[in-house]
């Protein structure tokens, strides 16, 4: 036998004691079996032993491997999608991550004191970017939807928008 099937079989036994002897946490196994079964034959009853101590194990909200991402990282990828949806290529996204990396370095909460820009796209002035939602302050893909569909309107691609923002420092 292996050490899985020594395993599987003792705690089968423990559960199917536990169930018959209605206790739960019942020790079964070592010198109490001995006794059991010697309790068994000449029809006397023997109270199973009941685990007193605690186990605590720390607990923490998610596992390490289900954390989400940092922000930043979250909206290029939103928009990477969107980039991919609208047809451009792999290049138009880089551009628009030069962009957008040079505008707000992707922090949905960026403002510039003197201008009054808002956001990952920098709109002028943010709250035109709220007819494309009302969350448009704290939301990041509402942000990305408005600066895309600028971007598209006003320079046909990220590349475009890239090309206008080097030559003349804004977009």
């Amino acid at each position: 036998m292996d050490s899985r099937s020594v395993l599987r079989n003792t705690v089968a036994a423990v559960i199917a004691a536990t169930v018959a002897g209605g206790g739960s946490g019942v020790a079964w196994a070592g010198e109490w079996a001995g006794e059991w079964a010697a309790a068994e034959q000449t029809g006397e009853s023997v109270r199973p032993v009941t685990h007193v101590g605690v186990w605590t194990t720390r607990v923490t909200a998610r596992p390490t491997r289900f954390r989400q991402a940092p922000a930043k990282t979250r909206s290029k990828a939103y928009a990477f999608r969107l980039v991919t949806r609208h047809t451009w290529s792999g290049q138009q996204f880089q551009c628009l991550d030069s962009l957008w990396t040079r505008e707000s370095n992707w922090d949905h909460r960026a403002y510039n004191q003197g201008s009054g820009a808002y956001g990952i796209p920098q709109a002028l002035p943010g709250q035109k970017m709220g007819y494309v939602a009302g969350d448009w302050r704290f939301n990041p893909q509402t942000q990305i939807r408005w600066g895309l569909r600028y971007i598209k309107g006003r320079y046909g691609s990220p590349c475009g928008a890239w090309g206008h923002f080097r030559s003349h420092n804004w977009y």
